[in-house]
């Protein structure tokens, strides 16, 4: 067998039951305390004096929000490769609506922040590279070109559709986590459970 059939066919055999594959499932809790650092990161760095230690704290969350769109782009890739779980999410089919546009809202916002976060940083003179995941060297958008008027346009586009992304995240998230419970705990079902990382029995367990 071939070794993408056969990395399907591992994952299949989780999401047949209901769990998402633990790829699946590291992406997701990996990229969501990334969100919950940037948020509150995003938070503080308002509160700091104007210098040096701002700019690297800025260049530290632009990082971070690089390798946000990264991961969400391979993650939505693994989505496409091998598909969620059917679970009690998708009962009833309003749920199952609810979930999806759910999801789609999350990914435009790892598109939206990060990308608004690279044209803010890029549009500041003299822009200087970022590094992806700290190792990769990102280059700046290219607005050294254009005039100081329209690099300040750029700016402030950038800044309010950050802004906007940011309130949708901050919105999201509790929504999200909200339903999460609900589903825990008022309809006790397997949705939760099929995003945690899965804990093997003990051997010895397994033989008594």
């Amino acid at each position: 067998m071939k070794l993408p059939h056969l990395i399907r066919q591992w994952a299949r055999s989780y999401t047949k039951r209901g769990k998402y594959s633990p790829v699946g499932v590291w992406f997701h809790w990996i990229m969501a305390a990334l969100v919950l650092y940037q948020l509150g990161s995003g938070w503080m760095m308002q509160r700091y004096p104007a210098g040096g230690d701002k700019l690297q704290a800025y260049m530290l969350h632009s990082e971070i929000g690089l390798a946000l769109l990264l991961l969400a782009m391979l993650r939505g890739l693994w989505r496409l490769y091998v598909p969620g779980p059917v679970n009690d999410a998708h009962v009833p089919p309003w749920q199952s609506r609810a979930a999806d546009v759910t999801h789609v809202l999350f990914y435009l916002l790892f598109a939206l922040l990060p990308l608004s976060g690279w044209c803010m940083w890029s549009a500041i003179q003299p822009a200087q590279p970022l590094r992806l995941a700290g190792i990769v060297p990102m280059p700046p958008m290219p607005f050294y070109a254009l005039s100081p008027e329209w690099q300040y346009r750029v700016l402030d586009w950038a800044e309010s559709l950050h802004l906007v992304g940011v309130v949708g995240l901050a919105l999201l998230i509790p929504l999200h986590v909200g339903a999460a419970l609900k589903h825990h705990f008022w309809d006790r079902d397997d949705v939760v459970e099929g995003i945690l990382p899965e804990i093997p029995d003990h051997p010895a367990t397994r033989s008594s």
